[in-house]
C-alpha cells in the first residue's frame, strides 16, 4: 500500500473578471420588428446572452457583420439572442418602412429595434457602424466590439458566459423572441441590377431570392430563373447577387456579392461558373492581385466591361478592381481601402462603397454611395488612370438639390447609366429619384421622382427601365425632355459632435485580444492606425499612418469643428506556443467622429475596437 498523498487536482481557471456595467434600457421610437408585434424590454432577455448589433442598412460593413453572426446565431440559438438596433445615418434610413424593407432584404432573422432618433445609440455611447455590445444573462455589459472580424471572439465569450451562468443558475435556455414575418408573393424580391440581353429580354439580379431572373421585353413576364433560390456557392446557387455585365463573347459576368466572387452565366447553355474569388472575404494583408480563383474579394457590387477588362465596384473595401478574362487574373485598379472622397491618381484615391458602374467611351462612371457622389475614372495620359468627382463632397453631406454640380446633392446613389447624349442618369436611391448630370453644362437635374429605392437603370430603345428595388419591379420611363422641379433639401448626418478641448487630444483605440489569443507580432507590428480630418486644417499635428493604437493629436485653434477620420486594425492569434501555425484573426474599423472644439471639452478620445474602456 502506498501512503504517499495523491497530487492535488489542478484547479480550473477562474473566470476572467469583467467590469460590471448595467446595460441601459432599449428605446426606439420606431418600435420592434420581427417580434410578432410584441414590444420588448431588457427584462425580456434576462437569463440569455444578449448581443446588440448597432447597424444601419446603407453600411456594407454592417452587412458583413450580419453574415458573420449567422453561424453563431444558429449554433447558440437556445442561449443567445441577437437584437439589431437600427441606427440611421441617412434621412431615408429613419423611415420605418425602409427599415422594414431592409430587415427582409438582408434576411435578418432576429428582433430589430428601430431607433430613428439614435436614443439607444447614445445611451450605449456608440461611435461607429457596426458596433456589437455583449450583455450577460444578469443584464450587465461585458464587451464592446466595433467593426468587422469579431465573430470568433464573441463566440469564445459566449461559451464562457454560458459556462459561468449555467454554474450560477442564471442561464435560461429556450426559444428566443424572434417571429418571422409573413412571406409576400412577388416575381421579384428586392432586385438589384438589370441588363438588356442580345435577344431583347432583360436579366435581373433577384438579390433577396439569390437568383437571376430573365424577363420578357415587357419587363414583367418571367422567362426563366437561374439558381436554386437558396443561399449558396454551388454551380446552381448565388448569395445576394447584384451587378451584371455583358462580355464580348455573349456570356454575362455576375457580381455574386455575399459569396465575394464573380460568376459567369452562359445564356445559351444556362451554365454558371466561378471565375474570380474564393468565397472568402478579403482582409487587410491578403493578396491584392494574382490568379483570379486564388485571390479573396470583398462584396463586389457592380461590374462593367471597359478598356478590355471587367471593372469591379468592390464595395466591401472601398476600391475598384479589375478581372482580366484572358489572363485569368484580378488586381486592384484604384483606391487605398480608406473610406472617403479623395480624387487624384488611381492608387491614391479614396472611395466609400462604390456600388454602380457604367462605361462610356474614355470614362467609367461610378456611383460612390456612402459619399453620395457621382465620380469617374479616366486615363491619365501616362499609362495610368485618374479619379475625378462630378457631384458630391464627402461622407457627411447629402440631400436633394439640383443646379450647378459643385453644390448639387444626392443621397446614397446605387446606380449609374451612361446616356446617348453624353450625360449620365443616376439612380439616386435614398431620394427615390432618377437624376441626370450633364458634363457639357455642369448641371444636375431631376428626371423622375416617386420611385422606390431605384438601384439601377438600363436603356431600352428610347426608354429607360428602372429597377425599383423596394417595389420589387422594373419600371419603364420615357426619358423626359424637361427636368422635374423639386424643392431643394440639404442634410448632414445626425450624430452629435463630441466636444473636445483645444490643444492636445489623446486618441486611444481600445483593443483587448480575445481570451486565449495575443497580438500577432511574429512578422512585425500587429496593429495599424491611420488618422486624417475634414477639413484637413483641423489637425495641426498627428495625421497619417502609424503602428501604435494611441496618438497625441494637436488640434488647430483656428478651426472650431470638423470630423476626425480614424482607421484601426489589430491582428490576434491563438496563444499556444506548441502550435506552429496558430489561427489568426483581423479586427478592423473606420470611425468618422464629428468633433466640436470648446474650452471645457474632453482631452481624451477613446474608440473601442474590442473590449471595454475601463
Amino acid at each position: 500500500m502506498n501512503d504517499a498523498a495523491a497530487p492535488a487536482p489542478t484547479p480550473a481557471p477562474a473566470p476572467r473578471r469583467r467590469a460590471r456595467v448595467r446595460a441601459p434600457e432599449l428605446i426606439g421610437k420606431g418600435g420592434w420588428l420581427n417580434t410578432g408585434g410584441k414590444e420588448l424590454t431588457l427584462a425580456d432577455f434576462r437569463g440569455r446572452v444578449l448581443i446588440l448589433d448597432f447597424w444601419t442598412f446603407c453600411c456594407i460593413n454592417c452587412l458583413h457583420v450580419l453574415d458573420e453572426l449567422r453561424e453563431l446565431e444558429e449554433k447558440h440559438r437556445d442561449t443567445v439572442v441577437i437584437v439589431g438596433v437600427h441606427s440611421p445615418k441617412f434621412v431615408h434610413e429613419a423611415d420605418h418602412a425602409a427599415v422594414v424593407d431592409a430587415v427582409e432584404r438582408y434576411e435578418v432573422h432576429h428582433p430589430v429595434l428601430d431607433d430613428p432618433e439614435l436614443a439607444t445609440w447614445k445611451q450605449y455611447a456608440v461611435r461607429a457602424w457596426p458596433t456589437l455590445v455583449v450583455i450577460d444573462p444578469e443584464g450587465y455589459v461585458v464587451a464592446q466590439h466595433a467593426g468587422e472580424g469579431h465573430a470568433h471572439a464573441i463566440e469564445r465569450l459566449v461559451e464562457e458566459l454560458e459556462a459561468e451562468h449555467e454554474a450560477k443558475g442564471t442561464l435560461r435556455r429556450g426559444d428566443g423572441p424572434y417571429v418571422a414575418p409573413e412571406p409576400v408573393a412577388t416575381d421579384l424580391r428586392f432586385p438589384g441590377k438589370a441588363l438588356l440581353l442580345e435577344n431583347g429580354n432583360l436579366l435581373v439580379s433577384d438579390s433577396t431570392r439569390h437568383q437571376l431572373v430573365e424577363l420578357a421585353p415587357d419587363g414583367e413576364s418571367v422567362v426563366r430563373r437561374i439558381g436554386s433560390g437558396e443561399r449558396g456557392f454551388g454551380p446552381d446557387a448565388f448569395s445576394e447577387p447584384q451587378g451584371l455585365a455583358l462580355l464580348p463573347d455573349g456570356r454575362i459576368v455576375v457580381a455574386d456579392t455575399v459569396n465575394h466572387a464573380l460568376r459567369v452565366f452562359d445564356p445559351a447553355t444556362g451554365a454558371v461558373e466561378t471565375v474570380a474569388g474564393t468565397g472568402r472575404q478579403w482582409w487587410q494583408g491578403s493578396p491584392t492581385s494574382g490568379p483570379a480563383l486564388e485571390v479573396d474579394l470583398s462584396s463586389p457590387w457592380d461590374v462593367a466591361w471597359w478598356q478590355g477588362r471587367v471593372w469591379i465596384a468592390m464595395a466591401g473595401v472601398h476600391q475598384l478592381w479589375t478581372w482580366d478574362p484572358e489572363a485569368g487574373t484580378v488586381a486592384v485598379a484604384a483606391g487605398t481601402t480608406n473610406e472617403g472622397l479623395v480624387d487624384g491618381p488611381a492608387a491614391e484615391a479614396w472611395f466609400a462603397q462604390p456600388s454602380g458602374l457604367s462605361a462610356a467611351g474614355d470614362r467609367l462612371w461610378i456611383a460612390d454611395s456612402e459619399t453620395s457622389a457621382l465620380r469617374y475614372v479616366e486615363p491619365d495620359g501616362e499609362g495610368g488612370y485618374a479619379i475625378r468627382s462630378a457631384v458630391g463632397t464627402g461622407l457627411f453631406d447629402f440631400g436633394h438639390r439640383d443646379g450647378d454640380a459643385d453644390q448639387a446633392l444626392l443621397q446614397h446613389p446605387l446606380g449609374v447609366t451612361a446616356l446617348p447624349d453624353g450625360s449620365v442618369a443616376v439612380c439616386d436611391t435614398y431620394n427615390h429619384a432618377l437624376r441626370r448630370f450633364d458634363p457639357a453644362t455642369g448641371q444636375v437635374t431631376t428626371l423622375a421622382t416617386d420611385l422606390r429605392e431605384p438601384s439601377d437603370a438600363v436603356l431600352v430603345g428610347e426608354d429607360i427601365v428602372v429597377v425599383e428595388s423596394a417595389r420589387h419591379r422594373l419600371t419603364r420611363l420615357r426619358l423626359p425632355e424637361e427636368a422635374v422641379r423639386v424643392d431643394a433639401v440639404a442634410h448632414r448626418t445626425q450624430r452629435a459632435a463630441t466636444e473636445v478641448a483645444p490643444g492636445t487630444l489623446r486618441l486611444d483605440v481600445v483593443f483587448q485580444a480575445p481570451a486565449g489569443q495575443k497580438l500577432d507580432t511574429r512578422y512585425g507590428p500587429s496593429t495599424r492606425l491611420l488618422v486624417s480630418s475634414t477639413p484637413p486644417e483641423l489637425l495641426a499635428e498627428g495625421e497619417g499612418p502609424g503602428t501604435d493604437l494611441f496618438r497625441d493629436l494637436m488640434l488647430n485653434p483656428e478651426v472650431s469643428e470638423g470630423v476626425l477620420h480614424v482607421s484601426a486594425m489589430a491582428a490576434s492569434c491563438d496563444d499556444d506556443p506548441a502550435n506552429e501555425y496558430p489561427a489568426c484573426h483581423v479586427h478592423q474599423q473606420d470611425w468618422g467622429v464629428p468633433v466640436r472644439v470648446v474650452a471645457d471639452g474632453a482631452v481624451r478620445l477613446p474608440l473601442v475596437l474590442a473590449g471595454l474602456d475601463d
